[in-house]
């Protein structure tokens, strides 16, 4: 496949391909087009799919670029958004369904997650720990479901998963953590499990800069792109515990120790009836 920036016209057929499939539910064999060669290129691919894709951003997942391409394109992060049909709430230990694509890319991962406090200014696009940490609200734990109609999307790169949403499928919020800026940040743990088998633990000092450097990462990111974050939407900081892939009738559970757990059932998605571009009415 070779590699470069798309163009306008480029990043609309992307776009499409990519919306057209996951409403479809149908996986995709390979990367539809011209793979983007800049962390650019990338983001007009996944600007040109919010505008098609038939519903409103709630909130944004953060993810690393990885060790291998951090040099390359000169980020540690990247962003992909969290739409409102989504956006999951865990209840009273019961399991949430988390429909994954069959024949693509499915993973859950432990996240701690910000509820915004109030609404970014239009014009700032440089923020400090300190200014981040006053738009930090409410804090839960959550897990990010992570998925993509292109099963080799996270071996193809950053600029792959940042065109496909982030490799975003949903947000599952979990329980509010009362007190969280007085306690240490050491003190957030987490472990995740597949079938009843560990896969992964770790702890919210384990994200480069912690969670609130995620926050000031996407503060940053979102003023530049013309998306400034606002009240009440949700940002997941990031794998706490690793990306742990997962199949359709697997079942896993995310326990955050005295903060709670949160349990999920992969089952396979089905096609959704809105077409790409009609956003849902809130």
């Amino acid at each position: 496949m070779a590699v470069g920036t798309s163009g306008a016209a480029g990043a609309d057929a992307i776009a499409r391909r990519f919306v057209e499939a996951r409403l479809s539910a149908s996986r995709l064999d390979a990367f539809p087009g011209q793979i983007p060669g800049d962390l650019s290129s990338a983001y007009a691919v996944q600007d040109a799919a919010i505008a098609l894709w038939p519903d409103q951003i709630v909130g944004w997942k953060v993810g690393r670029v990885g060790p291998d391409f951090e040099a390359k394109h000169g980020r540690e992060r990247l962003a992909g958004p969290i739409f409102r049909d989504s956006l999951q709430r865990s209840k009273d230990g019961a399991a949430v369904f988390f429909p994954i694509f069959e024949g693509g890319f499915a993973a859950v991962e432990a996240e701690f997650v910000f509820e915004i406090a109030r609404d970014a200014p239009v014009s700032k696009t440089e923020y400090t720990l300190a200014e981040a940490a006053d738009y930090a609200g409410r804090l839960y734990i959550g897990v990010e479901t992570a998925g993509s109609p292109l099963a080799t999307i996270n071996a193809l790169g950053p600029t792959v998963v940042i065109s496909d949403f982030g490799n975003n499928a949903g947000l599952i919020l979990g329980k509010e953590i009362p007190g969280w800026r007085e306690r240490p940040i050491g003190d957030f743990m987490c472990a995740s499990f597949i079938d009843g088998r560990e896969v992964g633990r770790g702890r919210a000092i384990d994200l480069p800069g912690g969670p609130l450097e995620a926050l000031r990462f996407l503060l940053e990111h979102c003023g530049k792109r013309g998306r400034p974050l606002k009240a009440g939407q949700f940002v997941s900081s990031g794998a706490a515990t690793g990306i742990h892939e997962i199949k359709a009738g697997q079942s896993a559970q995310i326990d955050f120790g005295r903060d709670g757990e949160i349990a999920v059932l992969a089952v396979a998605a089905k096609p959704r009836s809105a077409q790409p571009g009609a956003k849902t009415a809130h």
